[in-house]
């Protein structure tokens, strides 16, 4: 949409291809954890963009640099719950990447990657559950691109 941005459906393309192509195939840990970082990318880009939208129409003074900025931005430029659930995603999105984790079924028709998010905390992501993600992902970055264009 913007030239300053890479587009979001890029990375939503590259998500879909490692969930429904290589993860199907290889059946590793390391698939769906670099399908999250594509979501996470994706939102990422989607988030500036709507930023920049916000700015270009007077609704936002500066736009932050950082992540976590500019999630919390989001939240008082677009004030719906929507956004709100969504924000939440994208942290627990976050975590998983940055946490450690383990591998069950590696190989195997079940495979999961379990987080380590905090002590005694973990985190199951299958299949299914990418599929989840995957999917929300994809939403929000349509619900960000409808907010733009005023719908």
């Amino acid at each position: 949409m913007f030239e300053e941005f890479p587009e979001p459906e890029e990375e939503l393309k590259r998500a879909d291809h490692l969930v429904f192509v290589t993860l199907k195939y290889t059946r590793t840990t390391d698939v769906i954890k670099n399908a999250i970082k594509r979501l996470i990318n994706a939102c990422d880009l989607i988030t500036r963009e709507a930023l920049y939208h916000a700015h270009k129409k007077k609704k936002l003074k500066a736009i932050p640099t950082n992540v976590k900025s500019q999630q919390e931005t989001l939240l008082k430029v677009i004030k719906k719950k929507e956004i709100k659930d969504f924000v939440d995603f994208y942290k627990l999105l976050r975590k998983i990447d940055v946490s450690g984790y383990s591998s069950k079924s590696e190989y195997r028709k079940h495979v999961t990657l379990i987080a380590h998010l905090e002590k005694n905390k973990n985190y199951e992501v299958d299949v299914d559950r990418l599929l989840q993600f995957y999917e929300r992902t994809k939403s929000y970055v349509e619900y960000i691109r409808a907010w733009m264009q005023g719908k």
